[in-house]
């Protein structure tokens, strides 16, 4: 007997392992990887202390339509939570028949997110997931109706959980039992869940609303204004960021740096291909957080994938109180 388990590495998803392990079934744990949520080397680390198999299935591509229009809606801010995970359960059912494996389980404890874990969007999970009746969720199984693997003998229900409820105690308690010292605190590791990035994502995709999943990446990094026609300019706020725009700039956006001192790179990313009227603009917010601020100009380089020469700007940087709010 073999059970797909969706795996984060925190805690609940661990003790649902060391439950179903304990009935001798062997398990095979799964992280689905997006620009927005994924496993670390701790995933990987608590998947080895448990030894069991772990894989990561990448899923952003796809993952933007579930973003763009969920059907049940968002959180808080811009995370579907409930069309997320009925979509991560049937990409896990997909693999659990690739692997031979005959059901799927995780670590969700009922009420523990009083939206997304209450025992009505639970089942509206198992309905999106295509594998009603397959779905076990050990730490809660007491409280929720017999799975499959329940009533047809495959696994033990009297010696599933009842827990619910946002409190720990007795998944702390838990964890003592079965030799659990390291692990994360239970603060959720999604980006969608973040107000400020929600923020961001919301803002991008209302002006770019083909956009793909790669050119989000842009959100993670830097100071973001918006100018002129929606025209996204990023300035990076350290070396560490400055390099990483570099790597994230698309054929057309424009790449903006004072040439004779120590400062910011700028990302201006255009909403078309032709030479935008901001670039003079955002030529001047990047020189007043350059060395260049106090001077009476600042000369900026600025270039483009596309073109095989550069463009020098001599510009004004512009004064603090000109600088428009960044998101």
């Amino acid at each position: 007997m073999k059970a797909v388990s969706l795996f984060s590495g925190g805690l609940d998803s661990q003790l649902a392992v060391c439950v179903i392990k304990d009935q001798g079934i062997e398990v095979v744990g799964v992280n689905f990887v997006t620009p927005y949520f994924g496993a670390d080397e701790r995933t990987r680390q608590a998947a080895q202390d448990l030894s069991i198999e772990f894989f990561t299935l990448d899923i952003g591509s796809d993952y933007m339509n579930i973003l763009k229009n969920p059907i049940y809606g968002y959180g808080k801010h811009m995370n579907p939570c409930i069309d997320c995970h009925g979509y991560m359960f049937k990409k896990a059912g997909e693999f659990m028949h690739d692997i031979g494996a005959n059901f799927l389980m995780s670590g969700e404890v009922l009420g523990q997110r009083p939206m997304s874990q209450n025992k009505s969007a639970l089942a509206i999970v198992e309905k999106l997931s295509a594998h009603p009746g397959l779905i076990v969720r050990p730490l809660s199984a007491q409280l929720l109706a017999p799975t499959i693997p329940e009533t047809n003998g495959w696994i033990d229900r009297s010696r599933l959980l009842d827990i619910s409820g946002r409190s720990r105690i007795r998944q702390m308690e838990l964890a003592k039992h079965y030799g659990l010292t390291d692990y994360p605190s239970p603060a959720g590791g999604c980006l969608l869940t973040q107000e400020s990035f929600g923020r961001r994502l919301r803002r991008f995709l209302d002006n770019r609303p083909d956009t793909d999943a790669q050119s989000t990446e842009i959100l993670k990094v830097g100071r973001h204004f918006y100018i002129g026609e929606e025209q996204l300019l990023v300035v990076g706020r350290n070396h560490s960021e400055n390099e990483r725009l570099e790597g994230l700039a698309g054929l057309h956006d424009y790449l903006i740096k004072v040439s004779d001192r120590p400062g910011p790179l700028g990302l201006l990313r255009p909403l078309h291909e032709e030479d935008p009227p901001e670039l003079e603009l955002a030529a001047r917010i990047v020189a007043r957080y350059s060395d260049a601020r106090c001077e009476a100009t600042a000369r900026l380089k600025i270039s483009q994938a596309v073109r095989d020469d550069f463009i020098y700007l001599e510009t004004v940087p512009l004064k603090p109180e000109e600088v428009p709010a960044s998101i």
